[in-house]
């Protein structure tokens, strides 16, 4: 029998690795790496190239659901049903529970190894027809702290920087994350960066000695907790030493007063007593940090799974603002995700604060935007339904809202534009619904919306703030 090719995605990790999956009629057979994906180029790990093991026979047959089942009494052994029963039975189910209880007695929770385009859809069930905005993504669990702290620094949760940037950084700052472990093809990419450009410096913290820290040029085993009051630490000294980019702050930022007031304290005395450090490693990050051509920096669940993770986040993003590392090749704070497709779930509205297009539920402005684009729109099942092509386009120009915080650059509008249809308004159709995120809020502070408030990352061990120097 003629092996079939198939292009995907591994679904370990976050680096997306393309693969090529062979089979046999229904059988999966083999797996192998893509040598024209951009994120892996043919290469796989033990686990993306050991992915087709997953679906052999003995262990479809013994783990996989190969059929629904239903149990026709709670407590009785599950039969097997058809698919068109079902979905019947699940979609009448679900619709009985909105009619009794409201829209928001209902939920979605989804992975984060669905394709955007899943997501959007998931998302105008929920959002658009349902009228709730009950759903969440693995980013609620995994991601949180990266999401927050992006939106409190850059204004939007978009990460700034790529895969490419690593081999045109200067300097690697890994905070965090065991890339050799947890992103491998990743660390593939950064020994051959290392490679090809020795000079390049790679400087690690973590408060374990890691396959990752074994690379490093420079290896800061702080104290748990304490990363917050290291990159505070180190903005101190950037102050102090005059490594600050003001140019790039008077330009881009604002509220950086603020933050001078508040590192005042985290002196190199108080953050090695702190972070279990010495002062000439403390010195030697700073600078190569602050000094370089270009700095990037990677971080992951070390940062982001922590009660302060979104300080730890912020602060680290700020030293990128407040020297100019960020928008230049080879520069800028890249959070790496846990699976695969994280950030396109986050893109299209996959939390229950968003909307598409990385607008926010919380704000005003973005709802009554967001209903003016769904007015008029048409879904197939309405009789007035005509092919319109991709909408929700976002390409209008138009200034983004000030954001309150610190080291905040001002960013101008963006373009993004979301694949799907949007629902009908036409007063006949069975599928009407009120004017997206019009309706589904219920009161500013539910379902999680994040709080627009001004935030200042705390410093573990700082005394409070005293005026600049």
């Amino acid at each position: 029998m003629q092996v079939k090719e198939t292009r995907s995605t591994c679904p370990y990790c976050g680096v997306g690795c393309g693969v090529i999956i062979q089979s046999s009629g229904n059988q999966i057979t083999g797996v192998k790496g893509d040598l024209q994906h951009p994120a892996n180029f043919g290469r796989l790990c033990s686990k993306g190239s050991t992915l087709h093991l997953t679906a052999t026979a003995e262990v479809t047959l013994q783990t996989r659901l190969l059929q629904p089942l239903q149990r026709l009494q709670r407590g009785t052994t599950p039969e097997p049903v058809t698919w068109d029963s079902a979905l019947h039975t699940a979609t009448t189910k679900f619709a009985q529970v909105i009619r009794d209880h409201g829209p928001d007695a209902v939920g979605f929770y989804v992975s984060g190894q669905l394709l955007t385009e899943d997501y959007y859809v998931f998302n105008k069930l929920a959002k658009g027809l349902i009228g709730t905005n009950n759903i969440d993504t693995n980013s609620r669990l995994c991601m949180s702290s990266a999401v927050a702290g992006y939106k409190k620094t850059l204004g939007a949760d978009s990460p700034p920087a790529s895969y490419e940037d690593l081999g045109l950084a200067s300097t690697l700052f890994i905070a965090g994350s065991n890339a050799a472990y947890a992103h491998p093809i990743l660390f593939r990419r950064i020994e051959d960066a290392k490679a090809a450009n020795p000079e390049l410096k790679i400087v690690v913290v973590d408060v374990r000695r890691t396959d990752t820290a074994e690379a490093a040029d420079l290896f800061l085993q702080i104290q748990p907790g304490t990363d917050v009051m290291l990159f505070n630490g180190m903005l101190h000294l950037m102050l102090w030493e005059g490594w600050t980019d003001a140019a790039y702050i008077a330009a881009h930022t604002e509220g950086f007063d603020a933050l001078k007031a508040l590192v005042r304290d985290c002196t190199p005395d108080a953050v090695t007593s702190v972070c279990g450090i010495r002062k000439a490693e403390l010195m030697e990050a700073t600078r190569l940090f602050a000094q370089s051509s270009a700095t990037l920096s990677l971080y992951c669940m070390g940062l982001n799974q922590s009660s302060a993770g979104t300080a730890k986040n912020t602060a680290l993003i700020n030293l990128h603002l407040a020297t100019g590392q960020i928008g230049k090749p080879g520069t800028g704070p890249f959070s790496l995700t846990g699976q695969p497709n994280a950030m396109g779930g986050r893109e299209v509205g996959g939390l229950a604060n968003l909307l598409s297009a990385h607008r926010d539920l919380a704000n005003p402005a973005h709802r009554a935007r967001k209903a003016r684009q769904n007015r008029g729109r048409n879904v197939p099942g309405c009789g007035r339904w005509r092919d319109q092509g991709p909408m929700d386009c976002l390409h209008q120009p138009g200034p983004e809202p000030a954001r309150p915080g610190h080291c905040a650059p001002r960013l101008g509008a963006r373009r993004v534009c979301s694949l799907a249809r949007s629902l009908c308004n036409h007063r006949h159709c069975p599928l009407r619904r009120p004017a997206a995120a019009s309706h589904y809020l219920g009161g500013e502070g539910r379902h999680g919306h994040q709080q627009r408030t001004p935030h200042l990352p705390s410093a573990r061990g700082s005394r409070g703030t005293r005026p600049t120097r």
